[in-house]
């Protein structure tokens, strides 16, 4: 990943799943990583894994819709230096009820974590990215998207949105790379929520993820993660402002 090698990349969502197995391979390629997440415990180990890995590395433990966290972390990928971008990878499904049982607590943070989060990234982190003139954004998209599922609704709503924020950031700002990524169906702990979800739509919801898993079908988190790195590897470019799906790419 010549073309990244000792820039330093913000990474959200990187307490679990594909977000952390994202954070230790983008660390064995020499990047350089700010990493965000809620939990600090985790934070803190993941950053020394890292560390061990021979980059430089901080966390700001928080929540990624808060303005003020998304400030502390570009801050500190200034400090760094070398600052060129962001991958947003923070989510939040909270599956099982209908769309209309789901209380506003709920709904407000599933659309904080991929959509407040992504606009207080972008507004931190775009303005030093023009000023450089170049850089790179990435967006976990998802299937979900495109589609009404019962037990996710608001999942399905906010990564809508998500992708459109994308796209318009890529209309706004085509000096930097913007990409939406769809990293396939990996086992993560929303997999796993998913297949235990309780609700009015929690039945209809598991007989959509129980097969997955049944027949094998779901992606490790470090298949997930190398395949994002791969495909960066690649001529990602062809991508401005478009969804890059893992199965398909």
């Amino acid at each position: 990943m010549s073309f990244l090698k000792n820039e330093t990349l913000v990474l959200t969502g990187v307490s679990s799943g594909i977000g952390r197995a994202l954070a230790l391979r983008l660390a064995d390629e020499g990047v350089k990583l700010v990493l965000n997440a809620r939990t600090e415990s985790r934070l803190h180990d993941i950053c020394a894994q890292c560390r061990e890995l021979g980059v430089e590395a901080e966390y700001v433990a928080g929540d990624a819709s808060d303005p003020a966290v998304m400030r502390q972390v570009v801050q500190k990928a200034l400090e760094l230096g070398d600052f060129f971008g962001f991958i947003h990878a923070a989510g939040v499904l909270r599956p099982g009820p209908n769309v209309w049982e789901l209380d506003s607590g709920a709904f407000a943070e599933v659309m904080g974590a991929s959509v407040t989060a992504a606009h207080s990234l972008m507004r931190q982190a775009v303005p030093f990215l023009r000023d450089r003139g170049e850089g790179l954004c990435v967006f976990f998209g998802s299937g979900a998207a495109d589609r009404a599922q019962p037990g996710i609704g608001a999942y399905c709503a906010a990564k809508a949105a998500e992708e459109h924020l994308a796209r318009q950031l890529a209309a706004e700002a085509p000096e930097l790379l913007t990409i939406i990524w769809r990293p396939g169906i990996v086992e993560t702990d929303m997999q796993v929520q998913a297949r235990r979800s309780e609700g009015g739509a929690a039945r209809e919801l598991q007989s959509v993820f129980r097969p997955w898993k049944e027949k094998g079908m779901l992606l490790t988190p470090e298949e997930s993660a190398a395949g994002l790195v791969d495909f960066l590897l690649g001529e990602p470019e062809a991508y401005q402002g478009k969804v890059a799906d893992i199965r398909e790419v």
